[in-house]
């Protein structure tokens, strides 16, 4: 951002553009009484304590620091008699009404104020009386993002209220008001769920709340239009699955991205997340939707989303089509077909379709081109009833892959491009994330050990975008961390969202929030204000470590605990087709010839398709090595004995199952 040179008490400052005056001001350690701002609340200006004088142009004003911005040269004074005497004026009035509030009294010391000749019949001696800062009225509708409290009355019958003087029963009880009150005049009761520290859940929570209120809005935008934001981040940085994952980046995605949802298709406008009191709400919803298809077609329905893996699912079909992706959003929720399991397995055979391996006496008579929405929606519907093509593909990709090879007249080149091109993991569809330039991510989805899912997952930007962890021994920790991490959560009960998705960084938008430790040290601290158990980064890990153990004996009691199924399918990790290569042609060029020292000079597509093959087969196979020693799991990917012991869960049942592993060896 544009650095701006400005004068304070003559003193030259160089600040951001658009930094609030009042910012400045205490950066200088320059005292400025305020009584109306807060720090976690927007400015608002109402109480004029924090002026001072400005000079633009040889022209000199008084004006609210707090929520002045600076935007071009300017001298400031901050205590000239004018201000001075402004302040006072303010102050006496102030002690005149309210004497016995230590804020108040606060303020009038600062000031140089002791006496007041504004005493009168509105004087009130209660020390913890409302003295109208406003601070509950813009934490209830910042914070919260309700209005359950407003001012009522005017001048001096100005108070706080509930509307009609009444309790409103839409109050949520998330004491925000009575977090941020400077008096005391508002008191909480902690009698609900008897946590045994509610000030320390409530601190904890409430710079959560600060956090989204004064940062979503330049970073992520949750509460504007929910996860969706990022569909045009992935397709900013090539990250957004296009024609089942053939590519990353699409013309048309501003026709299915946040903004259009904001613009035409979300309309609650109100705080909708998954609980009430949530400051996030990122839950968004379509109203009196008409849809187009089906058993309710020509009906106005609610749609709840979509998401942006419903988004990414649409690209991932072809679909650039926001009445069809909501259309399929809906289906999908009242089938109880998941969206991103529903998306990617259509998006396969949509390929397969394209490919000439399966034609409409496969599919029933349904083209199934890319971006034929008409033909999702009908091939959606029979597989919620069961017939025709929707029999076979409600069975997955991987059912479809071996199915086809036992069916179909398929040669040894097509059976292998079906592997390749099915992106599942252990039978699971990979979410809508395109990962063939991040290592750890393809790692993250193939060795999760319930299938490629978010849980244990996304490291994709640290990876791919901000080079944050470059080495083997570097992915091998964070995949060993960050799985244990969002397992740890996801075992409480609670939302990632507050961790990775504002970050207190300057205000300002960046690739991606990054993953604060303080965040982190939120969670643990809600834990132990619930239940009085104090935990650590330790701690955690080896609570997470012993369930995700567990999971991974589980996958081999399944037969699909061992090495072999953490492979991703290859169109995950690299290009498949010709097509596909040629599309990145100067990036996968440049890596041959800085990274392996080849000239790719003169070679064919297929040729340098091959050696990119080698070399990042091999590039992943080295780092499951690495990763598997982290987690204490032998090559083969299985729990070791002794890893066991050290978390405390070598029972004996769960030493057989590595026994018996060990004897089928």
């Amino acid at each position: 951002m544009a650095k701006i040179d400005i004068f304070v008490n003559d003193q030259p400052v160089s600040v951001k553009e658009g930094t609030l005056l009042l910012k400045v001001l205490e950066a200088q350690k320059i005292s400025v009484p305020t009584l109306c701002h807060h720090k976690d609340l927007k400015p608002e200006g109402s109480c004029r304590l924090c002026s001072v004088e400005v000079e633009v142009d040889e022209q000199r004003e008084m004006v609210t620091s707090c929520n002045y911005p600076v935007r071009e040269p300017i001298r400031v004074w901050t205590e000239t008699e004018t201000v001075i005497k402004h302040r006072r004026m303010l102050a006496e009035m102030l002690l005149g009404r309210w004497p016995n509030v230590p804020a108040i009294k606060k303020i009038a010391r600062q000031c140089g104020v002791t006496e007041s000749r504004f005493t009168s019949d509105l004087t009130d001696p209660n020390p913890k009386a409302c003295i109208l800062c406003t601070h509950c009225v813009r934490a209830c509708a910042e914070f919260a993002q309700e209005h359950i409290i407003d001012f009522a009355g005017r001048g001096i019958k100005r108070h706080v209220a509930m509307p009609f003087e009444k309790v409103d029963p839409h109050c949520i009880g998330c004491t925000s008001c009575a977090y941020v009150c400077p008096t005391g005049a508002l008191r909480i009761v902690d009698d609900l769920n008897n946590p045994v520290n509610p000030t320390l859940i409530r601190n904890h929570g409430m710079k959560v709340n600060a956090e989204m209120a004064t940062l979503d809005a330049h970073q992520c935008r949750m509460r504007e239009v929910g996860t969706a934001n990022i569909v045009s981040v992935m397709n900013a940085y090539d990250l957004l699955p296009v024609m089942n994952y053939r590519f990353g980046t699409h013309e048309e995605v501003y026709k299915i991205d946040g903004g259009i949802l904001k613009e035409k298709y979300f309309t609650q406008n109100m705080p909708d997340g998954c609980w009430k009191g949530c400051s996030m709400a990122c839950a968004k919803t379509i109203d009196n939707f008409e849809l187009r298809t089906g058993p309710y077609k020509g009906q106005l329905v609610t749609v709840d989303g979509p998401e942006y893996e419903t988004a990414g699912g649409g690209s991932n079909m072809g679909l650039f089509d926001m009445d069809a992706i909501a259309e399929f959003n809906f289906y999908c929720d009242t089938y109880g077909i998941d969206t991103i399991s529903g998306a990617t397995c259509i998006a396969f055979v949509m390929e397969a379709y394209e490919a000439g391996i399966i034609d409409k006496t496969v599919t029933g008579g349904l083209d199934l081109h890319f971006g034929q929405s008409g033909s999702v929606l009908e091939l959606l519907h029979q597989m919620s009833r069961g017939e025709g093509f929707g029999v076979d593909v409600g069975h997955g990709i991987r059912w479809l892959k071996k199915h086809w090879g036992e069916t179909l007249n398929l040669t040894d080149e097509q059976k292998a491009f079906l592997q390749d091109i099915g992106m599942e993991v252990k039978g699971l569809e990979v979410s809508e994330y395109m990962c063939k330039e991040s290592l750890a991510q393809q790692l993250g989805y193939g060795m999760a050990v319930k299938g490629p899912q978010h849980d244990e997952a996304w490291l994709i930007f640290m990876d791919m975008v901000n080079n944050e962890i470059p080495t083997y021994e570097d992915k091998a920790q964070a995949l060993y961390y960050f799985p244990l991490w969002r397992t740890w959560f996801g075992l409480y009960g609670l939302c990632k969202l507050c961790w990775n998705d504002v970050t207190p960084a300057d205000n300002k938008m960046t690739a991606e929030p990054q993953k604060v430790p303080d965040h982190v040290n939120n969670y643990f601290k809600f834990v132990e204000g619930m239940t009085g158990r104090k935990l650590n980064e330790e701690i955690m890990l080896n609570e997470s470590a012993r369930v995700h153990n567990l999971q991974r004996l589980m996958c081999l009691m399944l037969g699909k605990g061992r090495r072999n199924e953490d492979y991703m399918p290859y169109r995950g990790i690299g290009p498949v087709t010709k097509v596909e290569y040629e599309s990145r042609q100067e990036r996968y060029d440049k890596q041959l010839k800085e990274v392996l020292g080849i000239d790719p000079a003169g070679k064919t597509t297929e040729q340098k398709m091959a050696l990119i093959r080698e070399y990042r087969e091999e590039q992943y196979d080295k780092t499951l090595d690495v990763v598997y020693k982290r987690r204490g799991w032998d090559p083969n990917g299985v729990p070791t004995v002794e890893r066991l012991k050290e978390l405390g869960i070598d029972m004996p049942e769960l030493v057989a199952i590595v026994e018996e592993y060990k004897r089928s060896l």
